[in-house]
């Protein structure tokens, strides 16, 4: 009787402990795309970010039940009130994340369109009393991605964010985190183009679309443009809206097609194969196209080949 009952106890407090667990996620944001558990990876997972092979292998807006031996990586875009859950959750799983704490553009422009840095900077000092420090010293909380594409003046109400802006930023996030590392979506070529020396700002972002022409081209312009300013590269793909048409899988836009499989193959192989890179990175979570065996089977390979990578550091 004494044994049931330490049993039955015992049983009690695990099916708590899991109620709690999926409580506490619950207030995550959700993936673009509802996640189904046919699509979960149930891979074996990770000892923790930091002791995590080789770079990360992320994709935007992925869930975290979709985080395993595959998937290693995420960037979300959290509030104040949900982003010490969503941080457990990634570390539960031994995989890593780079956080977008700005929220919505609308947050931080102007009526015309333009960006203010008054308005982007009350965005991030919401965090201020949050206590990241935990995620960022175990390798979970890999990095702040501080603003998307600053040099296409489209975005901005035809004026472009100035690579000084973007290293005020930097000085801004270090100000408040200064361990954790800050990126920019934002070709390294076009950082490098400035006179200004990055302090604060440590990694450009190169996104990879067949648009760009020659990869292995573009690969050595990247890299050697961080090099020349000392700024970390992480290096990705536009998958949903970057293929070259062969795939016969129309993109986000009029015109523009996701990539196939090959593709995936050829150019994530191409941009891996960079030691250089610290980081792999994916645009964007897609349940209909994640969910597809050829490309499944494609990422597979280049998730291998990215734990087999040099661990580099995207702070030079």
């Amino acid at each position: 009787m004494m044994i049931q009952s330490f049993q039955l106890t015992a049983f009690r407090a695990l099916s708590l402990a899991l109620l709690a667990t999926v409580a506490c996620h619950e207030n995550e944001p959700l993936s673009p795309e509802a996640v189904t558990s046919a699509q979960v990876d149930l891979g074996p997972e990770l000892a923790t970010g930091a002791t995590a092979p080789g770079i990360v292998f992320l994709s935007f807006d992925l869930g975290t039940s979709l985080l395993g031996s595959v998937n290693t990586g995420t960037l979300r875009s959290p509030g104040p009130t949900n982003i010490l859950s969503l941080l457990a959750g990634v570390r539960a799983k031994g995989a890593r994340i780079i956080v977008k704490l700005s929220g919505s553009k609308s947050g931080f422009t102007n009526a015309d369109g333009t960006f203010n840095l008054t308005k982007w900077k009350s965005m991030i000092a919401r965090f201020k009393t949050v206590n990241l420090a935990p995620y960022i010293t175990d390798g979970t909380l890999i990095g702040h991605f501080l603003i998307d594409e600053p040099d296409l003046e489209g975005e901005w109400g035809g004026k472009a964010v100035s690579q000084a802006t973007v290293e005020s930023m930097a000085k801004y996030s270090k100000g408040i985190w200064p361990k954790l590392p800050t990126f920019v979506m934002a070709r390294a070529r076009w950082l490098a183009g400035s006179s200004i020396t990055y302090t604060y700002l440590d990694a450009a972002w190169g996104q990879y679309s067949a648009r760009n022409g020659s990869l292995s081209t573009y690969v050595s312009r990247e890299v050697s443009s961080a090099k020349t300013k000392h700024l970390g590269l992480m290096l990705g793909l536009n998958i949903l809206d970057g293929g070259n048409g062969t795939s016969g899988i129309p993109g986000y836009r009029s015109g523009h097609w996701a990539m196939s499989a090959s593709e995936l193959k050829t150019y994530g192989g191409g941009l891996l194969g960079s030691t250089y890179a610290c980081g792999f990175a994916m645009w964007r979570y897609s349940s209909s196209y994640y969910g597809r065996t050829d490309i499944k089977s494609a990422m597979s390979s280049l998730s291998t080949k990215a734990k087999n990578h040099v661990k580099t550091s995207c702070v030079q």
